[in-house]
């Protein structure tokens, strides 16, 4: 059995890895980490895991971290750049959930994340993990950069559009929708019940941190500079992500159906939906899988994708990356359909 550890453990990641890993056939948690509940049961604070692990926290520990073979980071934005280094020296493969390794430029990080990036000389070894886009590189990646929500929506959606340069530069919009859950376990008023129930808003149109990670990936893809109109919404469900996208197309009768089926042919996670469908967040909650449906009126092409954002856009996307690092079936762990209704 593989052996993993799981540093910050007490988030909704740190408990989705948990309970993914809980029915992974090839590898186990040996270590869990939590300054706050060191000495608690993981199953105390999450009921749901009753049965299914028995697993203590601890307080974070280099040596015993690195013991394993693999180490998680399910932490605030700053903490994986701390530990990474002297992991990876040891041995050990990181994956981070933060944004420490998304983004290639130390500069940028440190005008959208506010923090000096104390690991510079990381960034270009960390690999992407989005699998769909990433596969190769992932197979003999040491450190793996988790993309966020936002952008994996956001990614595959416009993902083979881009490749094919149909789209007219500067035209292209994301208009996003995302569950409570998003920001975070920690506590804050914007996601009380009685400040998000019952109410939907958007945030961050002046400027959000997944913006320039969003950019960066699309502009890989494309091979050219790709500015992007997005603007994320909160909606008071517990889990999910909705991503609007609208472009303009710059050559007309391209048969897009046949684009997004031929594209995602064979990828075990990305569903692309007949004609006229339209994705909604519950097909995809509780699951690993982002469904598509494309659309287009006159020359404005209209994908929308749905994903959930604990699982496909977090810690599910992190343990895609995880198998495909150990050479085992990239769908080990990752079966379960969705929770319907």
């Amino acid at each position: 059995m593989i052996e993993v550890g799981i540093v910050g453990g007490t988030g909704y990641t740190g408990a989705e890895l948990l309970r993914i890993f809980a029915q992974h056939p090839a590898a186990r948690v040996r270590v869990l980490t939590s300054r706050q509940e060191a000495g608690k049961r993981a199953d105390a604070l999450f009921p749901h895991l009753r049965g299914s692990t028995d697993l203590v926290f601890s307080a974070p520990d280099e040596a015993a971290l690195a013991q394993c073979q693999t180490v998680f980071f399910a932490t605030p934005h700053g903490t994986a750049m701390q530990s990474a280094p002297a992991l990876l020296k040891q041995g050990a493969k990181v994956i981070d959930l933060s944004a420490d390794f998304r983004l290639k430029d130390a500069a940028l990080f440190k005008q959208w994340y506010q923090h000096e990036h104390s690991a510079p000389g990381l960034l270009k070894q960390a690999v992407y993990g989005l699998p769909e886009i990433n596969r190769a590189a992932l197979k003999t990646a040491q450190l793996v950069a988790a993309p966020g929500c936002y952008p994996t929506s956001v990614q595959l959606g416009f993902l083979p559009l881009l490749e094919q340069k149909l789209l007219v530069p500067g035209s292209l919009i994301a208009d996003c929708k995302s569950g409570v859950s998003g920001a975070g376990r920690e506590l804050k008023q914007s996601s009380l019940f009685s400040e998000a129930a019952e109410s939907f808003k958007a945030y961050g149109v002046g400027g959000h941190r997944h913006q320039p990670e969003i950019e960066q990936g699309l502009t890989t893809i494309a091979g050219a500079p790709v500015a992007l109109t997005f603007v994320p919404h909160l909606v008071p469900m517990n889990r999910g992500i909705h991503a609007t996208l609208y472009a303009k197309l710059n050559k007309p009768g391209i048969d897009l159906q046949a684009l997004y089926e031929k594209r995602f042919a064979g990828e075990a996670f990305v569903d692309v939906l007949p004609p006229g469908a339209h994705p909604d967040t519950r097909s995809v909650r509780g699951s690993n899988r982002c469904q598509i449906a494309v659309h287009h009126r006159g020359d404005t092409v209209i994908v929308l994708a749905v994903i959930d954002n604990l699982v496909k856009g977090a810690a599910g996307q992190a343990v895609q990356c995880f198998n495909l690092m150990f050479g085992l079936e990239e769908t080990s762990g990752l079966t379960p359909t969705a929770l319907w209704p």
